[in-house]
């Protein structure tokens, strides 16, 4: 999954000077991220493919490939605890390459021919060759991934756990979320529960990042426990951002279910009525504009509001005993930044 912590997918929701900030996060991301994504792309580049289309659809993936939330996020979390992520760059690197995996398996899943205007490897080469390039990621990552601790001579089976443990969960949350597509009476708490299940992925990064980094047992906690708040309100900032966009809206309905955001005020009987009007046929900017002053005024989205508002200041408590002054506040901004112009 790749996972934009910092999303602002329409104008209206960030000011300028918000913008700048979730900007300079995402620079700080890509810059603890940029060595392990080389790493991870010569890695996987120097393997044999002998099939044409494979090898092209490798290409395609490696020249459009921007994540870094995960591995950037690997590298915060060991500072954080006195470590030196410079010193686990191929960890970071395995990271990022099963991230990948799930990334194209993901598109498979959600039948997203497109993301931010770039085709995915689905959508350009088609499902039999997204499912062999995301399985050969998967493969790469967990080879280094293994081989990397036994060079750190680190806890490796502790570590592979927590891996397998995050992986697993983000894959049930998956399967649940395919479960709940086919059912009309689905209610919101069911999604905030898979979106919950999902941040898995970003606390075992931040766990393995914490592991790594030498941090005591009661800082990888701590740490963890960050990692998936992160992980919620990121997920739950783009469901809101999906409000915002018209493609996106369009793609939901056809392939996908409703943004929580809908669900939640959908719970609200004169708003289902305006709602299900809006959405009976494809969207238009104008609806967009009606359905985000009709999703904002109900109870049920201002609690929702409410909620994300209370795990920003949870994880802000855990980041600030964070000796690194630096550290301590780039792990604030993050999650604060997920609530910004919502």
């Amino acid at each position: 999954m790749v996972l934009n912590i910092t999303n602002n997918k329409h104008e209206s929701m960030g000011t300028k000077k918000s913008q700048k900030k979730s900007e300079m996060l995402v620079e700080e991301l890509k810059r603890r991220s940029r060595k392990a994504i080389e790493f991870a792309k010569k890695t996987i580049v120097t393997e044999k493919i002998e099939d044409r289309r494979l090898r092209k659809a490798l290409e395609h993936y490696i020249l459009h490939w921007n994540d870094f939330t995960h591995p950037g996020l690997f590298s915060l979390a060991c500072e954080a605890v006195g470590g030196d992520p410079d010193n686990a760059v191929h960890v970071q690197a395995a990271i990022a390459l099963l991230a990948a995996a799930f990334d194209i398996h993901d598109d498979i899943i959600d039948r997203s021919e497109q993301k931010h205007g770039v085709p995915t490897v689905f959508g350009k080469y088609g499902e039999n060759i997204a499912l062999l390039l995301g399985n050969a990621f998967l493969i790469e990552g967990f080879i280094l991934l293994s081989k990397s601790l036994e060079e750190l001579d680190q806890e490796k089976g502790r570590v592979l756990e927590v891996v397998k443990h995050s992986l697993y969960e983000f894959g049930n949350a998956h399967a649940l979320e395919l479960g709940l597509k086919k059912r009309a009476d689905a209610l919101p708490d069911e999604y905030l529960k898979i979106v919950k299940m999902k941040a898995a992925s970003i606390e075992g990064d931040v766990r393995v990042g914490a592991i790594i980094g030498g941090g005591a047992h009661k800082e990888v906690e701590a740490l963890a426990r960050y990692g998936r708040i992160l992980g919620t309100l990121a997920m739950l900032r783009e469901e809101f951002a999906d409000v915002f966009d018209v493609e996106e809206l369009n793609q939901r309905l056809s392939s996908e279910y409703l943004p929580v955001p809908i669900l939640y005020a959908m719970q609200d009987t004169e708003s289902k009525e305006k709602i299900d009007g809006l959405v009976a046929n494809d969207i238009t900017n104008r609806d967009v504009n009606v359905l985000i002053a009709t999703i904002f005024e109900t109870k049920k989205v201002g609690d929702l509001k409410k909620y994300m508002e209370k795990l920003v200041a949870e994880a802000i408590h855990i980041a600030s005993n964070v000796g690194n002054k630096d550290l301590r506040y780039q792990l604030q901004s993050f999650v604060s930044s997920t609530l910004e112009d919502i």
